[in-house]
Formats: C-alpha cells, sequence, structure tokens
C-alpha cells in the first residue's frame, strides 16, 4: 500500500509540460468552417472565424505558433485555443483568418511548418473588429499580452 502512496504523491508533483520554444513540427493544416463560429473550443472560448487561432493534439492552450505555409512561405503567428484536428494527417486547424493568412482558403488544406515562438502564459490578440483583406495587415496587429 506504501508503494502506491509514494507513486501517486511522485505523479501529483509533477508539472504540466510546456512547449518548448523553437519546437518545430511538419504536416498538413486544415481550418474551421464559418458554421463552426459561436461554438465552444476545448478552452472554453468560442470560435470566431475573425481571430487568429488554433486547434493542436498536444501543445498547451495559448501557446502561440508559427505557421508557414510551405507552399508559398506566407507565414502567420497563431493562439492555440483548441483540441484537434481529428482529421487523420492534418496537424492543425486554423480559424478562417489565419487560413487566408496563409493563402491556403481556395485549396482547403496546406503543407505547413509550425514553430513555437513562446511560452503558454502569452497570448495574441487580433483586433476585435477589424476583418483583414491582405496578409501583411495581421502581422502588425499581434503583440503578446500578459494573462495576468
Amino acid at each position: 500500500m506504501s508503494f502506491i502512496m509514494s507513486l501517486m504523491l511522485f505523479f501529483s508533483n509533477m508539472k504540466p509540460t510546456e512547449a518548448l520554444p523553437g519546437l518545430i513540427q511538419k504536416g498538413k493544416a486544415s481550418f474551421y468552417s464559418k458554421k463552426f463560429t459561436g461554438r465552444r473550443t476545448a478552452g472554453g472560448e468560442r470560435v470566431r472565424h475573425d481571430v487568429l487561432a488554433g486547434a493542436h493534439r498536444s501543445l498547451p492552450f495559448n501557446t502561440l505558433v508559427e505557421v508557414t505555409n510551405l507552399d508559398n512561405n506566407r507565414s502567420v503567428i497563431v493562439r492555440i485555443n483548441d483540441r484537434g484536428p481529428f482529421s487523420k494527417g492534418r496537424i492543425i486547424d486554423l480559424s478562417h483568418a489565419a487560413a487566408q493568412a496563409l493563402g491556403m482558403i481556395s485549396k482547403g488544406v496546406a503543407n505547413v511548418s509550425l514553430r513555437v515562438v513562446n511560452k503558454s502564459n502569452l497570448l495574441a490578440l487580433a483586433p476585435e473588429t477589424a476583418v483583414f483583406t491582405t496578409p501583411a495587415a495581421f502581422q502588425p496587429m499581434l503583440e503578446p499580452v500578459n494573462r495576468f
């Protein structure tokens, strides 16, 4: 019995894993349909098509990730706020705004690379009302903000 208690105490003191800055992953990306707007994410937020956000299976919530479309070299920084994708062979689901910034709307799926750009306690915030038509317009609007 004491062995089991020792194991329980050992594992209860372990800290959750954080994403390592610079971690790189390559694979396919897709994006949320606009019909998901308003539904809840795994993180409890509402899905919005006009923010730079994404879903990843294992990265901690609020991790900032630079996503680069390998076909046209466009990049955007998104905040992980959901779990997924659940389609085989995909590594990230993106919001409509992020997909538009990467130039992947017409194709639906793109080959991308992911690079973690900071620790999970920072947020990337896009303007509340602005919807951009050019990918270059997204980058100056991103800035990390301390949550508390």
